[in-house]
Parts: C-alpha cells; structure tokens; sequence
C-alpha cells in the first residue's frame, strides 16, 4: 500500500511540476493531494510517535518557508509544497529530501545559467526553444527531490550493497 501512496506521489509531483513550468503556479489541490498522501502514508504505517514529530516537522517547515516566502526568496507555491512534502517524506528523511532538493536546485540553476550561455552562439534554436516554452519555477526542485526521496524509501536496502 506505500508503494501505491509513493506512486500516486510521484504523479501529483508531476503534474505540479508541469503545472508550475507551464504556468507559473501550482494549484491548491495538487499541495493538498501530496499533503493527503503523506497522512495516508502516515496512518498506514501506524507508528504515533513518528506521525507526530512529522506534523512538528512540517509545522517548522511551513514557518521557514513562509518566512522565506514573505522575504521574497521562494515562491508561496514553494513554501506550502515543501510543507506538504515534508508530510509525505517524513521527518526522518527530512534532511535527505532538502539536501536532495538542493542539489536539484542547483542543477537546475546551471541549466538556467547554460541556456543564458549558450544562446548567443545558438540564438535560432534557443529563439525556437523559448517560443515553445516558459520559464519553470522552482517546484520542479522540490518534485525532484520528493521523487528521489520517494523512491529511494521503495527501493530495498540490499539493492545498494
């Protein structure tokens, strides 16, 4: 059953990725599914004291992300779908997840920094490329980094000895 609950995760993750490269915005419904999810997961695994320092835990994340949101450094779509995956990873690999999202972060900023690069030595397919696309925001970091995060908690321990 937290298979089915990583996958449906991975779908919203997904999906509020594309959204946000598309449009600038991630829905509401989609932070509520992935919040959902992560109180799916946590009654399935039953364990009290785990359920409760992850609602502390995503407490603490939704203050610093509001914060960091009111200072203007994340997005409010930042903010409240890190709240929400911090549901869903847990607070046990709750560092993981954000030292996963960072590193995501940053490869996404070399990404943006090599387009900025590259295109005056490939204007006309850089012209082509941007005509079809707009900019992403950051959530593909923090669905990158939630999928990873996901999957390895799915993957058994024996495949990485």
């Amino acid at each position: 059953m937290q298979a089915i609950v990583a996958g449906l995760a991975v779908a919203v993750f997904a999906a509020a990725a594309f959204g946000d490269i598309r449009h600038r915005r991630i829905p509401n419904g989609l932070v509520l599914a992935i919040g959902a999810l992560g109180i799916a997961r946590m009654a399935l695994a039953g364990d009290a004291a785990a359920a409760v320092m992850t609602l502390l835990a995503a407490a603490a994340a939704l203050a610093v992300g509001f914060a960091l949101f009111w200072r203007g450094i994340i997005g409010g779509g930042d903010a409240k779908l890190i709240t929400g995956a911090t549901l869903l990873v847990g607070y046990h690999d709750l560092f993981a997840f954000l030292f996963l999202m960072s590193l995501c972060g940053g490869v996404l900023a070399l990404a943006v920094l090599g387009q900025h690069r590259i295109r005056p030595w490939l204007q006309a397919l850089a012209l082509s490329i941007a005509a079809r696309q707009k900019p992403g925001g950051w959530v593909m970091r923090d669905a990158a980094a939630g999928i990873i995060t996901l999957g390895l908690q799915t993957v058994p321990p024996q495949l990485f000895l």
